[in-house]
């Protein structure tokens, strides 16, 4: 099934928020954009086949945001992130409800959830 609805997520620094989800997330850029130089930046990013939308536009979305990713194997997930220089993780941990989640924190505060689930 395709992904029918892309989260999107504030980003006050490109500059810091880019290589964060680029370099330590392993996110690739699928395509980004400026209505000319100076201007904020609008990217499409996408890993293991899960997209957001990342905004650098103040009037899209505010900081403080939350994505959901369901994922095979959170502590693969875990230890892929750590190596490419991802601090800011709590767990990988389970739940009282069944799963085994971890939480991210991106430069902005933005919440990124990442959970396997026993059903798959």
């Amino acid at each position: 099934m395709t992904q029918t609805v892309i989260p999107q997520l504030r980003a006050t620094n490109m500059e810091t928020s880019l290589p964060f989800y680029r370099d330590g997330m392993g996110f690739g850029v699928d395509w980004q954009h400026q209505f000319e130089p100076g201007f904020p930046l609008f990217l499409q990013l996408t890993r293991a086949g899960q997209t957001i939308f990342l905004s650098g536009h103040a009037g899209d979305c505010q900081v403080g945001g939350a994505v959901y990713f369901k994922v095979a194997d959170v502590d693969a997930c875990a230890g892929d992130f750590r190596a490419r220089g991802i601090v800011t993780i709590a767990g990988p941990a389970d739940t009282p409800w069944g799963t085994r989640e971890m939480s991210v924190l991106d430069p902005d505060g933005n919440r990124l959830r990442f959970a396997t689930h026993p059903d798959g």
